[in-house]
Formats: structure tokens, sequence, C-alpha cells
């Protein structure tokens, strides 16, 4: 059960979910192989403003977002470019 923030330098108790974000990733036997299984993790709301998880081979870490101003798109052109 979770009970904690993933953030290891964070590890705010889990009382509500009402903030954070819920992660959730196949769990793996030793030999790597996928069971059936799910494995929950939870991000509060100040880490999950920034960050995010990452399943690897070792386990799963925190990971940065990306920054948001990269993933926007141009969407406010109001007249069409001249051929």
């Amino acid at each position: 059960m979770v009970k904690n923030c993933a953030n290891p330098k964070c590890a705010k108790p889990l009382h509500y979910l009402r903030e954070g974000r819920i992660f959730v990733f196949d769990a793996e036997s030793d030999s790597g192989k996928p069971i059936h299984r799910m494995e929950h993790y939870w991000l509060c709301g100040e880490c999950s403003k920034t960050m995010r998880l990452e399943k690897t081979g070792q386990g799963v870490r925190t990971v940065l977002k990306a920054s948001l101003s990269v993933h926007k798109t141009v969407g406010a052109i109001s007249q069409p470019l001249a051929s």
C-alpha cells in the first residue's frame, strides 16, 4: 500500500488522494518477466508539479518533467500563410 510520496527527498505522508498523482506499473519477477500484479506509487501535489515517475530495470525513479514551453504548439495563426 502506498504510504508516502515516492520522491525520496520528500516522503510526505499520503492522507488523501485529493492532490498529487498516482503512477501504476506492471510488477516484474526477479527474472525480469512480468507477473500479474500492479505496483502503485504516489507523488504528492508539490512533487507532481515538477516530476514524474519512470520505471527502469533497477526499479522506479523520479524524473524532472520536460519544460512545458517545449511541448506548446503554434495555434495562434489567424491568417493562412501566403503562397
